[in-house]
């Protein structure tokens, strides 16, 4: 299983849900591949921001290898599922889907959480410490639940 996490500048959120997500999987030796990207070129090749290098530090997590990347049409290719942060990602992400088969690689994140809500991960860029504390757990949540979904998959339905 590939992953995508999409965020707007991919310095933030996405990372941070790509590093909980891969620290998940490794724990359990499942065998899934994740990536982060972001729309707004203006931080591409920047390090994450260095307020989620340290509540993911505070964590266990390492995520100082990151570098922000910008979300492309061949995501889609590479992919088998894309996680947005919030309506604008959503609306970003498909806005350059080709096909109903690339729509339906796409969620929010949250809706780990909360099927069917589309509630958004928010933004900590212009917040305080806490923030990006809060956006952890809240990743950490989903992403627990992407690991079980992923590690516990229902079997096919008899008809």
């Amino acid at each position: 299983m590939k992953i995508l996490f999409v965020c707007l500048g991919n310095i933030c959120r996405s990372p941070l849900a790509e590093a909980i997500f891969t620290h998940k999987a490794k724990q359990l030796g499942l065998n899934v591949e994740a990536n982060s990207a972001g729309f707004e070129s203006f931080h591409r090749g920047d390090p994450a921001d260095p307020r989620s290098v340290a509540v993911a530090r505070a964590h266990g997590i390492d995520l100082s290898d990151h570098r922000a990347r910008m979300f492309t049409v061949r995501d889609f290719d590479h992919y088998d599922r894309i996680y947005v942060m919030d309506r604008n990602n959503y609306n970003d992400v498909m806005g350059v889907a080709r096909d109903s088969k690339d729509e339906k690689k796409v969620d929010f994140m949250l809706n780990l959480v909360h099927p069917g809500d589309n509630r958004p991960v928010p933004d900590p860029w212009y917040g305080s410490k806490d923030g990006f504390e809060k956006v952890y757990q809240m990743l950490d949540e989903a992403c627990e639940n992407l690991i079980h979904e992923l590690s516990h998959p229902l079997p096919p339905l008899h008809t």
